[in-house]
């Protein structure tokens, strides 16, 4: 894009290399933005904490943010509310869909262009910054119920004063649990996950927390939460995927294969490894091999460097 459009936020560009599991890059970036500098080095020792973890703990960059004045909102946005915040020199974070083996990710929303109908995100590259049509931003955003971030210095508090945000504080509480669960703590996690559901017990995002938590104690209390959660939700593509996993460690092949095709319906192309997934279940079933190698070689085409790439290969060629 040659020219920046009216409604855009210019973003200091951050090194990934100044990124870390307990101080995010969108977190940094932001921050930075405000003109903090957020130290490396505090989240260096706190990511002592999570020794085997991969990815970020959200909630630990929120934290380190806080300790730093800033205040956060964790709450149900909008395409419209996301514009009000560009107008206002607000750059919110969102949680959008990952691809290849990543499920979720976050990224900052930069600006809109009216004309255009996109909606603007940051890349840390100079002078480049994506470019997302409004509808597709909004189809994916929804799969993970608008979960919209928003970090400003706590002298400008007053702005949010009169604002009904939405399950801003069951949202909160989310990031919180999830920050227990990396911590091996997961049934602190559920206590306090059911706090949250007494604050607010029309968010999807903390039934399918509750959900994922009680999928790893094995619990058929999962599904209960599941399905809460598509109820209030019908496109929380997360939710189909926990179900299909569930179903499948309890070896319902048919009810695995039929959740773990709902969530494709949603973002064929959101997680590479869910198409495995659906293939052992294809295989198990054994009514639909032809099935159950496309979806092996769907699985090795968005996630080209994956460890199993030689077995899953020679799978193929048997089937």
């Amino acid at each position: 894009m040659q020219s920046q459009p009216d409604h855009f936020i210019s973003l200091p560009v951050v090194d990934e290399r100044d990124e870390n599991i307990c101080l995010p890059l969108v977190i940094n970036v932001v921050s930075k933005y405000w003109g903090e500098e957020i130290p490396l080095e505090e989240a260096i020792e706190i990511a002592k904490k999570y020794p085997k973890m991969k990815g970020s703990i959200m909630m630990e960059g929120i934290e380190l943010a806080e300790r730093h004045g800033f205040v956060s909102y964790i709450y149900k946005g909008s395409i419209k509310n996301l514009k009000k915040r560009i107008d206002q020199g607000i750059p919110p974070i969102v949680i959008l869909p990952g691809i290849h083996d990543t499920v979720q990710h976050a990224t900052i929303v930069s600006g809109y262009n009216s004309e255009e109908r996109r909606i603007l995100t940051y890349i840390p590259e100079p002078d480049t910054i994506g470019a997302i049509p409004e509808a597709k931003f909004e189809h994916d955003w929804e799969q993970d119920d608008m979960i919209t971030l928003v970090l400003i210095p706590k002298d400008m508090k007053d702005l949010f004063k009169n604002e009904d945000l939405k399950f801003k504080d069951s949202n909160r509480i989310c990031f919180e649990a999830e920050k227990l669960r990396q911590q091996g703590k997961i049934y602190d996690a559920i206590e306090k996950l059911h706090k949250g559901l007494n604050s607010d017990d029309e968010n999807p995002q903390v039934w399918c927390l509750l959900a994922g938590m009680h999928n790893e104690l094995n619990s058929p209390e999962a599904v209960v939460c599941y399905e809460k959660t598509v109820k209030l939700n019908p496109k929380y593509y997360l939710a189909y995927r926990g179900l299909g996993n569930y179903y499948l460690k309890m070896k319902d092949y048919s009810l695995a294969e039929a959740y773990y095709t709902k969530a494709i319906d949603i973002n064929p192309y959101r997680f590479g490894p869910i198409y495995k997934n659906r293939a052992v279940a294809r295989l198990q079933l054994n009514n639909n091999i032809s099935g159950a190698k496309e979806d092996l070689a769907m699985y090795l085409e968005q996630t080209p460097n994956v460890a199993d790439r030689k077995n899953i290969e020679d799978t193929i060629n048997q089937l």
